[in-house]
């Protein structure tokens, strides 16, 4: 078992910097989600920690030593990739097998972590089989099996779920979550998928352009979000961003003005602008003439739920609505004053 550290990581292909200036650290058992849309540089992070990458300037330290300039296969780590990487001629036995017998164990002890991996992974009655024989999921469980027999002090997954359907998605977040109570290892996991992020990890890091904008615990970053991207990036759909006027300590929505708090009017003291920041599912219909009309363009029917498409202050927005609840033309909503945010109209920095 492990800790893992960055410090100060940079990164450049041809004098353009991809990764800039990351420091974060790992805790010993601690599972970590690196998550951001594509190209945000969390995939070159992780092949950085592996040593598949080679880093520009700063240290990367794994149990408190420098691993820069130590070879991938020596930095006792286990890279589960998104596209599995079986051999496809082996079995499942021989694919688990391989990276010990790569380390020559004996014949006795390699069927003993090969069995013992299956067991865990539910892998057993598939051990003759060849990887073509087998579903997306039962080929994640071989890619997971072969990284677990060698036991390393870090695994390093990349987007490892991509390439199943949301089903399959939903089964496997739980398995890896289980899987990881179940060895107490350090997991450092990679996905675009935010909702990965929020389900599976102790702590996330969301990364725009080679940049940490945020670490944290998954309540930490989702309700208490340092920007704007942050906050866009997280809850599905995401964060309405409506660009409002304060005016005599009144911000206008719609058309409308709400009187703000007071630890609302210290944040936004010589402000007249901001961007308000309001979740679909803080909003509620009303029944009443409320004083927040909106005129709904599009209704999606959820199940126990509708989503509701509509302009604020010439914005797209979106709201949860009760599946009971008028979702055509005219409606009217109130929102959860309480649980809105208020960003700089330019930075995009939180008040």
């Amino acid at each position: 078992m492990a800790e893992v550290e960055l410090k100060n990581v940079i990164k450049k292909y041809d004098k353009k910097e991809i990764i800039n200036n990351v420091s974060f650290v790992v805790k010993d058992k601690e599972f970590l989600v690196l998550v951001g849309s594509s190209g945000c540089g969390k995939s070159t992070i992780l092949r950085m920690i592996a040593g598949l990458e080679d880093i520009t300037e700063g240290e990367i330290l794994i149990d408190g030593n420098c691993v820069n300039n130590v070879h991938p296969k020596d930095r006792d780590i286990a890279f589960v990739f998104q596209n599995y990487a079986l051999y496809p001629h082996m079995s499942v036995y021989e694919n688990i097998a391989f990276p010990l017998k790569m380390r020559k164990l004996n014949k006795k002890d390699i069927d003993a972590k090969v069995k013992e991996a299956a067991e865990i992974l539910n892998l057993t009655d598939l051990l003759d089989r060849k990887p073509k024989q087998l579903s997306g999921g039962q080929r994640q469980r071989v890619a997971l099996g072969r990284a677990i027999v060698r036991n390393p002090k870090v695994f390093l997954m990349d987007e490892p779920l991509s390439n199943l359907d949301a089903k399959l998605r939903v089964q496997m977040r739980s398995e890896i979550k289980k899987l990881h109570q179940k060895l107490q290892t350090t997991f450092i996991y990679v996905t675009h998928d935010q909702t990965e992020a929020l389900t599976m990890g102790d702590r996330i890091a969301v990364i725009d352009s080679g940049v940490i904008q945020q670490i944290g615990t998954p309540d930490e970053v989702f309700n208490n979000p340092v920007n704007r991207f942050v906050a866009g990036f997280l809850g599905s759909p995401s964060m309405n961003f409506i660009t409002s006027e304060i005016i005599n300590n009144k911000i206008t929505v719609n058309g409308v003005s709400f009187e703000l708090n007071e630890e609302q009017k210290q944040k936004l003291s010589g402000k007249n602008q901001v961007i308000t920041g309001i979740r679909p599912e803080d909003f509620n219909c009303s029944n009443s003439n409320f004083e927040f009309p909106v005129d709904v363009e599009i209704s999606e029917m959820l199940g126990s739920s509708k989503l509701v498409y509509f302009k604020a202050n010439n914005c797209s927005c979106s709201a949860f609505l009760d599946k009971d609840e008028n979702s055509q033309g005219r409606i009217y909503l109130k929102f959860n004053t309480d649980k809105i945010m208020f960003f700089d109209v330019h930075s995009g920095i939180r008040y």
